[in-house]
């Protein structure tokens, strides 16, 4: 592998806050992956592991592998994706990162520009995953360089209680019935807004991410060309949130102290909803009893998110993060977070167990979440293609839609910021 022993990269952070920072890089050829079966005594090591949001990466399951193993496990969370970027790209190559670092999906191709500072998976784990999970961490030299942890097939979650004192259907089935298209889920929502005066969904940057996630191209082509500003797709997508999802949202964007006390409050009544959304909200809601899951999403399927781990090559204990990756991304324990919280597996020896089909979650008034995220899957035809600026490209969209949303700008100025910002990365 090319040596990259000094590399600078644009680092967008929060809200359009760019920092120049410097990787350390390896030199010469990655080595070898080792294989997961390799015996070592751990007892007595300790672990750091860095996510975000939730992974169902509970105490609980941490003690399970700390009983198996001997290895201790400090978990950290950040508040987001964003802040757990920020923090990534500021240390990997150098110190202060994790032993095992959670990566999201809309920054993972970022990530793999620099494969050469994460130490590859074991050979013997190769074909664990889906194949378009494990094609995407596999760099130019062949080396499989993250564990793949969930993927991310949308559904709608619905307040049953909320839709009935609106006069909507509050069967699931019947609920999954109202959302064929983008057309009937704004019209139900204009329908909702006008009878209760009360915001429909929770956020409308999660239905721009909901309608990007359905594209084939984005921001970027394959082969490098940005396409961002010219793209007639995105311009649509922008179009449609400004002037149909802003009125029926509730928030701009997501995970403000607000709008996680407004799940339980009853401020708005439905939300695009990937698996892993599902622990979210209950564990912010957790005496709501009206949660359901529709299995349904407007024209067809989309994913969103869904992340990997890896494991810095500088680590100190590089042996005991790999068995720490491997052990939280098997397909068994991949199904016990599920089952903390939603995080759906992106294996197919979990997706094919009775343990998955045949889960029923509780809080969502026993809806049968694991065979709803099967068929959600399997409604998804599109794998947008993400580039290396697409986390920056995207972020500074929704800044565009929470400007107008804000009455900060309006749509055609904010969209005329937003060109320029392009431009500038």
């Amino acid at each position: 592998m090319k040596s990259r022993a000094l590399r600078r990269i644009g680092l967008m952070a929060g809200v359009a806050t760019t920092a120049a920072i410097v990787l350390a890089g390896c030199s010469g050829t990655a080595s070898p992956a080792p294989s997961s079966g390799d015996a070592e005594d751990f007892e007595g090591v300790e672990l750091t592991l860095a996510t975000f949001n939730d992974f169902g990466y509970t105490d609980e399951l941490l003690d399970e592998f700390e009983a198996e193993t001997g290895i201790t496990v400090v978990h950290n969370k950040a508040a987001t994706s964003n802040d757990a970027r920020a923090n990534f790209f500021q240390k990997l190559g150098k110190t202060g990162l994790a032993d095992v670092e959670a990566v999201e999906v809309d920054w993972f191709t970022e990530m793999m520009q620099y494969s050469d500072l994460v130490a590859p998976v074991p050979e013997d784990l190769k074909g664990r995953w889906l194949d378009w999970k494990e094609k995407a961490a596999t760099d130019a030299e062949g080396n499989l360089v993250a564990y793949g942890t969930d993927v991310g097939p949308q559904a709608v979650c619905f307040r049953q209680d909320l839709f009935e004192a609106a006069g909507l259907p509050t069967d699931r089935e019947e609920v999954a019935g109202l959302f064929p298209t983008w057309d009937a889920f704004f019209d139900v929502a204009d329908d909702y807004v006008a009878k209760t005066g009360k915001p429909f969904i929770d956020s409308a940057n999660s239905v721009l991410q909901g309608l990007v996630n359905q594209l084939e191209i984005a921001y970027e082509q394959p082969d490098g060309t940005i396409v961002a500003t010219e793209n007639e797709d995105i311009r649509a997508a922008y179009d449609t949130v400004v002037d149909r999802a802003i009125p029926i949202s509730a928030y701009a964007g997501q995970w403000s102290e607000d709008w996680f006390a407004s799940m339980a409050s009853g401020e708005f009544a439905a939300m695009l909803c990937p698996p892993w959304m599902h622990g979210i909200i209950e564990g912010n809601a957790p005496d709501v009893d009206g949660w359901d899951i529709a299995n349904a999403f407007p024209e067809g399927g989309g994913n969103w998110g869904g992340s990997y781990l890896v494991v810095p090559a500088n680590g100190k204990n590089v042996a005991a993060a790999q068995k720490l990756a491997d052990w939280l991304t098997a397909p068994e324990t991949q199904i016990k977070a599920f089952n903390n919280a939603g995080t759906f597996p992106s294996q197919p020896d979990a997706q094919e167990s009775a343990d998955l089909t045949g889960f029923v979650n509780a809080y969502f008034n026993d809806a049968p979440s694991g065979a709803i995220g099967i068929d959600r899957a399997n409604a998804i035809t599109v794998a947008t293609y993400k580039g290396e600026k697409y986390f920056q490209f995207h972020d500074a969209l929704q800044n565009a839609v929470t400007r107008v949303f804000d009455k900060i700008e309006d749509k055609s100025t904010s969209w005329d910021t937003w060109v320029n910002e392009v431009s500038a990365f």
